[in-house]
């Protein structure tokens, strides 16, 4: 299956609507900070390292028909659009990355014309796919070096091609496995509430040809009870810097589960997703979601009574001395992780 989650098209943000998906594959077409905003929200583009791409390609949507000729002006305008797109959605570090490297660039190349200044934004918005594409290749041949010939592998929400820019970064190393002769089959958790392990995992799986099971999310104690589990492995959205890690609801139940079943438990991610100024997952800002997400099967049929109370964080946090090891594309990192974290990425 040979697609990209995000791309630069015809001067417009060319991308998946994933909530769309299984039942079409739609591309949506967007030339516009409100439009690209929008997308993010409500999810039709979502995993971290899609995200920095969006972000940034979201900062030159905003500043790309700016008329002025001086920096003062441009750079309010600048300043507005990296606000709008980040408070699209607040945990992924990646979003926020993203932001940080087209505003860096823009500072450097102030001196510049305006026209420059916009190009040399675009441009590293591009970057910023290409070190994707390439980082998640890196991710998938260091992690697959973990995987036995016939693991069976269970995973929660997407970190595949469509949470990255067009391979993965937990699938990435089951797509690096397979590549080499491994087999392997792979347990996908539904995902509640909104289905992206049903909806998004088991469909690229399966397009790729990987045996691919979904289940409901609580049948994974069962299958580790029956020792059908032999590894877990998720992908993140932030990582603090002692290795504790934020991902979709649900992946703190299968981290303790593993635990208690002594199975190990692998979180598979690029540099890029971990935040060195965030001490623990304490200070990782957790988004809250509509509660009709939870009281609605896709936001369709009704499943709780109207005006039910509900609370719906998107992620939780797993602590670090629940994980096994953190896989990268500088390496495989195991504990103690606040020495090996800095050591392994070479953090100064």
């Amino acid at each position: 299956m040979n697609i990209r989650t995000i791309d630069w098209k015809n001067n417009k943000v060319r991308l998946i609507d994933q909530t769309k998906l299984p039942e079409k594959l739609v591309y949506l077409n967007i030339d516009n900070l409100k439009d690209l905003w929008q997308a993010i929200k409500i999810m039709q583009v979502r995993g971290a390292p899609a995200l920095g791409a969006a972000s940034a390609l979201g900062v030159y949507l905003g500043v790309r028909d700016y008329k002025g000729n001086t920096w003062l002006g441009f750079q309010r305008r600048l300043k507005n659009a990296a606000q709008y797109i980040a408070s699209s959605r607040p945990t992924a570090r990646n979003l926020f990355l993203g932001i940080e490297r087209v505003i860096a660039v823009a500072l450097k190349n102030r001196e510049c014309p305006i026209s420059k200044i916009k190009q040399s934004i675009l441009k590293e918005a591009k970057m910023i796919m290409q070190e994707d594409m390439l980082s998640c290749r890196k991710i998938g041949y260091y992690g697959a070096k973990l995987l036995q010939n016939n693991s069976n592998i269970l995973t929660i929400c997407n970190a595949g091609i469509l949470a990255t820019i067009d391979y993965g970064t937990a699938l990435g190393v089951l797509y690096w496995a397979v590549s080499k002769g491994k087999r392997i089959k792979v347990y996908s958790s539904e995902t509640r509430p909104l289905l992206q392990g049903s909806r998004l995992t088991a469909w690229e799986l399966n397009k790729q040809g990987v045996d691919v099971t979904m289940i409901a999310d609580n049948t994974a104690a069962k299958l580790m009870q029956e020792q059908k589990i032999d590894l877990v492995i998720t992908g993140a959205d932030c990582i603090a810097a002692n290795g504790d890690s934020a991902n979709k609801i649900g992946t703190l139940n299968l981290a303790i589960l593993c635990k208690y079943h002594k199975i190990p438990f692998y979180v598979a991610v690029p540099r890029s997703t971990f935040d060195f100024k965030i001490k623990s997952g304490k200070d990782i800002l957790i988004e809250m979601r509509d509660p009709s997400e939870v009281t609605k099967i896709m936001f369709k049929r009704l499943v709780a009574p109207q005006g039910v109370k509900v609370l719906n964080p998107a992620f939780d946090i797993t602590n670090h001395e629940l994980i096994t090891a953190i896989i990268t594309d500088q390496g495989i990192i195991r504990p103690p992780y606040k020495k090996n974290i800095m050591k392994i990425l070479k953090v100064i």
